[in-house]
């Protein structure tokens, strides 16, 4: 999957190498290092293999449903009016702060468990629907025992900035000095975030109150990352390039500068076509704007109990292709190797190359383009991943 030469980086009659975890050897079999002639090796009959997945953006842990707001959706209701009504993130917020940890782990698990069966090795999870410091560390908790227990890689975001609860309405400042920022700063000292992210929308946070939460992350040595762009344009990807986020998500409203300057800052455009499937947008994300102002492009099931309740990234996939217009190969790098540049993963994994570490898909197919080709068919043989480090 590096980019450039054959179309997809595919090398037929091909041949991987690996020790102690890492690759040693990826390329033509005719040209296999002698020191690895006589290793032990297993023959994979001329299936195809590909890094291991990554979905780089989900909100995978939380508690209960929101199966009556799809029903309101389909009878008229839009988001925006079923979050002011207490719809909405904050519907899941009282159901994640009644939940305990062990129960966000459990209901949780079988999520998790159907992405690694599609090959998954790594996973962000994303904090926002406890808005109490306690509920949020809370759901990080959640996720960092899923990972060591499901022996995926999980990485956490704190995503404290995703709502204003009622106990704060009308009053989101007080609420970033309350939580988000002192959460923040406890999340970081437990090592429970990886990343910080916000949503900028007028139902969330204005650009100046994302700039105060990134400002904070940037004091404690964290990366950021935003959900911008999504229902209107108020600047948030062109703010968070401005800081150097690693992605800015969603994006179906993004302009032209805020492409340009995502390509400036190396801003990774994270691709969500479950959301805009699910609440049935008609502005999908500029791909050519994107493709032209050369910002690479991931894609994620953006798995959350209200606007993308999905658990297929295969599925996500076709849509990206289907819905946003994207190429196979842009499909395949979009869940590969740009989606460990979008977590920050780049020299880890992402691509089979030297050096990185083993985590490869083996697929029952003859073509990449299958990948994406395939609607609710699951053609994995086999996951290749050492339980995460």
């Amino acid at each position: 999957m590096r980019p450039g030469g054959a179309p997809y980086g595919l090398v037929p009659e091909a041949a991987v190498a690996a020790e102690d975890g890492r690759i040693a050897y990826a390329g033509p079999a005719a040209e296999l290092p002698e020191a690895w002639r006589d290793a032990p090796a297993e023959t994979l009959g001329g299936r195809l293999v590909t890094p291991a997945l990554i979905d780089c953006h989900t909100h995978l842990v939380f508690g209960g449903n929101r199966a009556r707001e799809f029903e309101m959706r389909l009878q008229g209701a839009s988001y925006e009016e079923i979050a002011r009504a207490g719809g909405g993130i904050l519907s899941s917020v009282r159901d994640t702060r009644a939940a305990s940890e062990d129960a966000l782990v459990e209901s949780a698990r079988p999520r998790l468990r159907a992405l690694r069966a599609e090959g998954v090795a790594t996973i962000e999870i994303k904090s926002g629907y406890g808005l109490t410091v306690a509920d949020e560390l809370k759901m990080l908790r959640a996720a960092r025992r899923l990972g060591r227990e499901e022996g995926v890689r999980v990485l956490t975001s704190w995503l404290a900035a995703h709502a204003v609860p009622p106990e704060f309405k009308g009053r989101p400042g007080d609420y970033l000095d309350a939580v988000v920022l002192p959460g923040m700063e406890a999340g970081a000292a437990e090592g429970l975030i990886d990343a910080v992210d916000g949503f900028c929308e007028g139902i969330a946070f204005q650009p100046d109150e994302i700039a105060r939460v990134f400002d904070h992350a940037r004091r404690l040595g964290l990366p950021v990352k935003l959900h911008a762009e999504q229902l209107s344009d108020l600047g948030g990807a062109a703010l968070a390039a401005g800081y150097g986020a690693l992605s800015a998500d969603h994006l179906e409203h993004l302009s032209e500068n805020g492409a340009r300057a995502m390509a400036a800052a190396g801003t990774v455009a994270v691709l969500l076509p479950g959301a805009y499937y699910a609440l049935r947008e008609t502005v999908a994300p500029p791909v050519a704007l994107l493709r032209d102002a050369g910002v690479p492009m991931a894609l994620a099931t953006d798995c959350n109990p209200g606007t993308s309740p999905l658990t297929s990234l295969l599925l996500a996939m076709n849509m990206g292709a289907t819905l946003f217009r994207l190429t196979p190969e842009e499909a395949l790098a979009g869940v590969t190797r740009e989606a460990a540049r979008a977590l920050g993963l780049s020299g880890e994994i992402g691509t089979i190359e030297a050096g990185k570490r083993a985590e490869l898909a083996v697929w029952d197919v003859a073509h990449p383009a299958e990948l994406s080709y395939r609607i609710g068919f699951n053609p994995l043989h086999r996951l290749i991943a050492s339980p995460a480090p």
